[in-house]
Order: C-alpha cells, then sequence, then structure tokens
C-alpha cells in the first residue's frame, strides 16, 4: 500500500508516490485501496467490510440501455449526505453557463484572441475564464468553451458540476486531480474527462497552468463510430487511462463547491469528502496521452474532412450531428498528390473552437500562438490566409511531414456565443479579420 505526498492512500497497485491507472475506455473497472474492501458478487450487502457504506453513482438513467448506461457503485467512509449541509450561494465571476446571450455583445464573426496572461491567487475555479456559450445547460445540451489559469492549489476545498462534464486540455503546466474514484495528474499533451457529479480537488505540480476546457451538458463523451476505417486507429480504447482506487481519512474542515444550473453553492463540512475506499462500475474519470492518436488521412489525393481527425463525439439526438466533436491536428505526414493540402475554405453548420497547444497550425502560420484561441462561428467562412494559400499553392509536393504542431477544435452544432469577458476584457486580436484581406482576385477568364 503506498501513499501520494497528500496523503491519499491508493491502491495497492499503485507505483510509490505515482498515481496508478488501468486501462480502457468504458471498461467496467473494480479497484480497492484496502484488501476486501470491495464486495464480491453482489452491490449492496447487508455490511460492507471495514463498516463503509455502499453508494451509487449514476451518469445516465436507469433504465438507458446497457450498452449507454453508465454507473459506479462506491465503498465509502461516509455516504455523500454527510459530505452536503446547508448551502450558500456564492459569485463565481468569470466561469458562465449557457443560455448565456449579451445584448451588447456581438458573436457574429472571425475572432482570434492571444494567450490569457497568469496572475497570482487562481485557483481551479476562480481561474475559470468563460470564453463561449452554446444551448442551454437545463435542457441538457449544449456546450462552453473556457481557458483555465491556475496558479495556487485548492486548500480544504472540493468541486463537482452537477452541470456537465469538463474536457480538460492542459497547454501549460501540469495539475493534479484528486478525485473521489482516484488520482489523475494530467500535463500538456494530454487530455482528462471529469464526469458530471465526480468530486474532486486540483493541485498544482508546476507553479502555474493554463489551458482549456469544453464543458459538455448533453451526452457524454465516446469514441467515434470508426466506420470503413475499421478497429484501429484514431484513439484506441487501451490508451485511456482510469486511476485505482485513492482515498482520504481526514476530518478537517472542508468546503464543496457544487456548480448548478450554472450557480454556484457553498456547503461546508468537518472532513475530506474523497474517502471512497472501493469502486467498480463504468462511470469514472480518465486521461489519454494525444500523442497517442493515430491520424488516418489521404494517400493519393484531396484534403479529408476535419472529421477524419476526431478524438472524442458526444452524440445529439440527430444522427451524425453532433452536440460536440473534440478533433485533434497533431503531427503527421502530407502526401496527397495534386493538392492543396492545408484546410480549405468553407463554411458549415457547425460552430468552430480552435486552441493552439504548440507549435504553428499550416492553415494559420502567423498569430495564432500557442495558447490562443479562435472562433468561426456557424454558416461564416474560413480558411488559409494569404501566405498559407501561396505557400501551399507552389509547394513542391513530396512527401512532407508536419511537424512540431498540435492544436484541436471543440466543434458543435450549436452557435457559440461569446461572453463578455471574451469580448471585451480577453486579448482579442482586433485585425485578425484583415487576414484574409490581401487575398487577390486570380480570375483572368484563361483555363
Amino acid at each position: 500500500m503506498t501513499s501520494t505526498p497528500k496523503g491519499m492512500t491508493v491502491a495497492p497497485d499503485g507505483p510509490g508516490t505515482t498515481p496508478g491507472y488501468m486501462s480502457g475506455f468504458g471498461n467496467d473497472f473494480e479497484t480497492e485501496a484496502l484488501p476486501g474492501a470491495l464486495p464480491i458478487g453482489r452491490n449492496s450487502p447487508q455490511r460492507c467490510s471495514y463498516g463503509l457504506y455502499a453508494e451509487q453513482l449514476s451518469g445516465t438513467a436507469f433504465t438507458a440501455p446497457s450498452h449507454h448506461n453508465n454507473r459506479t457503485w462506491c465503498y465509502r467512509i461516509r455516504p455523500s449526505v454527510k459530505h452536503s449541509h446547508r448551502y450558500t450561494r456564492i459569485d463565481v465571476p468569470h466561469w458562465k453557463t449557457a443560455p448565456h446571450v449579451q445584448a451588447d455583445v456581438t458573436s457574429l464573426g472571425q475572432y482570434r484572441w492571444d494567450p490569457l496572461p497568469l496572475r497570482d491567487g487562481l485557483t481551479w475555479i476562480t481561474g475559470m475564464h468563460s470564453m463561449t456559450t452554446a444551448g442551454d445547460v437545463n435542457t441538457q445540451i449544449g456546450m462552453a468553451s473556457h481557458i483555465y489559469l491556475v496558479t495556487q492549489s485548492m486548500q480544504d476545498q472540493y468541486f463537482y458540476s452537477a452541470d456537465s462534464e469538463l474536457l480538460v486540455v492542459p497547454q501549460q503546466g501540469r495539475l493534479r486531480f484528486c478525485t473521489e474514484l482516484g488520482i489523475l495528474d494530467i500535463g500538456p499533451k494530454e487530455i482528462a474527462i471529469l464526469p458530471r457529479g465526480l468530486l474532486y480537488r486540483v493541485e498544482l505540480l508546476d507553479d502555474a497552468a493554463r489551458g482549456f476546457v469544453c464543458e459538455n451538458y448533453g451526452q457524454g463523451f465516446e469514441l467515434p463510430a470508426r466506420g470503413p476505417i475499421g478497429a484501429n486507429c484514431m484513439a484506441n480504447p487501451r490508451d485511456f487511462k482510469t486511476p485505482v482506487a485513492a482515498f482520504e481519512d481526514r476530518d478537517t474542515p472542508s468546503s464543496v463547491i457544487i456548480k448548478w444550473c450554472g450557480q454556484f453553492h457553498e456547503t461546508r463540512i468537518g472532513q475530506s469528502p474523497l474517502d471512497v475506499v472501493a469502486w467498480h462500475g463504468n462511470y469514472a474519470p480518465v486521461k489519454y496521452d494525444l500523442r497517442h492518436y493515430c491520424p488516418v488521412g489521404a494517400v493519393l489525393f484531396d484534403h479529408p474532412d476535419p472529421s477524419i481527425f476526431t478524438v472524442l463525439t458526444a452524440p445529439s439526438g440527430q444522427p451524425g450531428t453532433a452536440n460536440i466533436d473534440f478533433v485533434l491536428f497533431r503531427e503527421r505526414w502530407m502526401v496527397a498528390e495534386d493538392t492543396f493540402r492545408p484546410p480549405w475554405y468553407h463554411k458549415n453548420i457547425m460552430s468552430e473552437l480552435m486552441g493552439n497547444i504548440y507549435g504553428e497550425y499550416d492553415a494559420k502560420p502567423q498569430g495564432f500562438v500557442p495558447g490562443g484561441l479562435s472562433l468561426h462561428n456557424m454558416m461564416l467562412p474560413h480558411g488559409p490566409d494569404r501566405s498559407a494559400f501561396d505557400k501551399a499553392s507552389r509547394a513542391n509536393l513530396g512527401p512532407d511531414k508536419l511537424d512540431h504542431t498540435m492544436s484541436f477544435m471543440f466543434e458543435t452544432r450549436f452557435p457559440q456565443h461569446l461572453t463578455r469577458f471574451a469580448a471585451q476584457d480577453a486579448p482579442l486580436q482586433d485585425d485578425y479579420i484583415d487576414c484574409w484581406a490581401d487575398i487577390e482576385k486570380r480570375f483572368d477568364g484563361t483555363p
């Protein structure tokens, strides 16, 4: 048995002070931090080992089809009702929730922002800065996009969102998520999914951290159907990692903050709520190394739709049209002949919010810097700037390695509305729309 530096007791297979993980996406896992804590052959025995309480955490309706049914049985020191008391409404100024449409803010346009500067005293909650919202949290459809700035660990403070699951995309610095079900450490080039209703504390592993968050109000993220691609490539299930059980048995004054229908509420308790000693189920946090993503592309001619680079998708009720797609543009070989290789000019029904993790994006080599963000809202045209077009139009089309680059896209079927912070306070590049101004007429009437 081992312990982390903060005193969480982890399952015996956790190596030293490094959190342990189990492989797979959507698997039915079982894990215990104390031997014999997990009941065998039943979920709710009359008496649990070690005097634990049995409790179920459900991520879907009880009657959801079995292949979509998500739930985890937890065996904990205290039931969650002991981690909940009278609630007080609190203000979290920069974290916004849909519907959030500001009459004096224009969301129609093509926008790009420089990285948000880091500053002292920001935790996971106070450092969350909403950029766009879409849909309606009350009907559990849509999303929000945020940039997080973290310069301070949460101290005896815990959080969960009753509204949404969070897809976390670090850009700078490492974070530790101490959750009810175990410990996740993530840094740049990795992602994490924190399920709706999961309680956790966020600690800094470096001096500061910055990154992106997609807040998903709707059906949970899943791996996309590969169709004719077949059983392999893209994101493979074995590369996703779920933490082993870990718990804290600490009687110390603590606070729990809950996000519920866009409002934030705080309750005071006398102990750490991270007290799940063992658990089994398929509703759990997960991390993934983006360097394991295997891109698939054209090997003869033409540039595929960007959907070919989908890592995760959150379905809607309309087949083939996602509530959210998480799309990754990473290092890859470009080999298509007689082809304009960067993303082509287009407009579509999906709203595209892009972030740069590192390097240069091939369609925007200038101005789209690591930590930056851009938004091309639904049915608005966008595509390469003049320099990218000229370079790609004249390039020698031998095999070419697109190297040292990693950008991503949060794509949704809903229009994304700017928050007032994004429109007025964030470092907006006012001249971004001018990146297409010097594109010239090339038509001369000859073939």
